[in-house]
């Protein structure tokens, strides 16, 4: 078949002989139909809000359960809990100010599970008795060191003194890393709010949505943003919600954020500009805390420069005339 025989079987499909083709119809009727679909659709405005509020809702609904529900452990974890828990009881820890006050160290170390409390007191009530069980066991049956009885004593006694308080210390080194990965984060996290707000967002929003592009950068922040925007929308009073934020970050940036978002609360001030000027100030805290730990670096390495430096550059440079001398004097 020749070429001119494939076009005149192709013209006589398309054209159908002297009458329409139900092809060509059926085509452009289809293009008809995407034409009027994308212009309908380009004129047409969504209302996003319905689809925000139920990614919110549901965001909030994990927050909650991650902040309140207690995480799958394994059994021999919840029996191990348990033990715990029968030994705290019948020792009574669980009762009076002492109870509270770890309470808030635990808070503030960002331990906010049902089981923290138990698992502190239970260490801290037996910490003591195992150091100087292990201490005494090491100086005086395995007489470590030969050292005589008041020293073995004094080393016992240090042993349980130490098993004391090396609960609060460990709580205290944890409090002290979740402090400084928050004061590095404020700023930043700031920013985001000031974002936010300029974009129109509400109050809790713009915690959620913070708390959301931070959890990779910044996880504490994140978690303690998210809490604050769980605890705003299901708390009656705001205000306590916001305190409670302040009561488990003690640090000044997040106290004078707070401050602004009480007032901005009560009084209807204006949120972003009241960020951006708090976001400064930290910014430039920071900025003068590393001029501070930069201006203390020379009397620091005054000491290891006498000590490590100075021998070995004496040594050189001494160390020739030094030995010339000997030479002369033996020669002598």
């Amino acid at each position: 078949m020749s070429a001119a025989e494939v076009s005149r079987l192709l013209g006589e499909l398309l054209t159908g002989g002297s009458g329409g083709s139900p092809l060509v119809l059926a085509l452009v009727g289809l293009s008809c139909l995407l034409t009027v679909a994308a212009v309908w659709f380009s004129l047409t405005e969504r209302d996003p809000l319905p689809g925000r509020l139920k990614s919110i809702e549901r965001r909030r609904s994990e927050l909650r359960e991650a902040a309140v529900a207690p995480k799958r452990r394994r059994v021999g974890m919840v029996e191990q809990a348990g033990i715990m828990r029968q030994v705290v009881d019948r020792l009574r820890l669980l009762r009076g100010e002492a109870a509270a006050a770890a309470q808030a160290k635990l808070l503030r170390a960002g331990w906010r599970s049902r089981d923290a409390l138990v698992r502190y007191l239970f260490a801290k009530a037996i910490s003591p008795a195992l150091a100087g069980g292990v201490a005494a066991l090491l100086f005086y049956g395995l007489d470590f060191g030969h050292l005589p009885p008041l020293a073995k004593l004094a080393c016992s006694l240090f042993g349980t003194l130490f098993g004391a308080y090396l609960p609060d210390i460990y709580v205290h080194n944890a409090y002290q890393k979740r402090s400084k990965a928050l004061r590095l984060a404020m700023p930043d996290g700031f920013d985001l709010l000031v974002i936010c707000a300029e974009a129109g967002l509400s109050l809790d929003a713009a915690l959620e949505r913070v708390s959301r592009e931070l959890a990779d950068a910044a996880p504490e922040l994140a978690d303690e943003l998210g809490l604050a925007a769980v605890e705003l929308s299901f708390l009656p009073d705001r205000t306590r919600a916001l305190e409670n934020l302040g009561e488990r970050v003690p640090l000044p940036g997040m106290r004078a954020l707070i401050n602004t978002l009480v007032q901005t609360e009560r009084y209807g001030t204006p949120l972003s500009q009241s960020l951006r000027v708090l976001s400064a100030e930290l910014r430039h805290e920071r900025m003068m805390r590393a001029e501070e730990k930069a201006a203390r670096l020379p009397a620091i390495l005054t000491l290891p420069m006498i000590v490590f430096i100075m021998p070995a550059l004496f040594i050189v440079l001494i160390g020739p005339a030094i030995l010339q001398t000997i030479d002369q004097l033996s020669k002598m």
